[in-house]
């Protein structure tokens, strides 16, 4: 599977490229963003070093890498990523937007644009993992339709949406 571009009513998920890094790094270049993930951000030539390595894909059989930068068209400007990794009928996705475009639905919507295409490609189950204390995450998992459990990894709750 091969990310593919992605439009919403405001939105557009392009498929990653190396050639985003120097403005992704602008747009994830608040530490903020790293308190429930931790870690620090990353400089344009670690962005395009670690993009051109997501573009190459997993290396694994029946494993998919599928990642896109988040485009504002309104303002025509990146504001975040979306990722999914799929193996079988299953994909675990995450999404990360850049503080001043935070508490406007861009990841939200997002989300649900991602979820949408997912199942178009066969997906039947989608989970995320969120951190306890990331209440606008869990938001934004909420309103994409996932449903927390009582499952645990690494610290994070396992969220999850059964397609269909």
């Amino acid at each position: 599977m091969e990310a593919e571009a992605i439009r919403t009513r405001r939105l557009t998920l392009a498929p990653l490229a190396a050639q985003y890094a120097e403005e992704m790094a602008r747009v994830l270049g608040d530490p903020r963003l790293h308190d429930f993930i931790g870690g620090a951000p990353a400089s344009e030539q670690g962005l395009r070093a670690r993009y051109e390595r997501l573009v190459a894909g997993s290396g694994e059989s029946g494993v998919s890498w599928c990642n896109w930068v988040v485009r504002l068209r309104s303002a025509d400007c990146l504001t975040g990523t979306v990722q999914a990794t799929v193996v079988g009928p299953q994909a675990e996705i995450a999404w990360v937007i850049g503080t001043p475009w935070q508490g406007q639905g861009i990841a939200t919507e997002a989300a649900r644009g991602l979820i949408g295409w997912l199942a178009g490609q066969g997906v039947t189950t989608v989970i995320a993992h969120i951190h306890p204390d990331h209440l606008a995450s869990a938001a934004v998992a909420a309103s994409a339709g996932l449903t927390a459990t009582d499952e645990w990894h690494d610290g994070e709750m396992r969220w999850q949406l059964i397609v269909g």
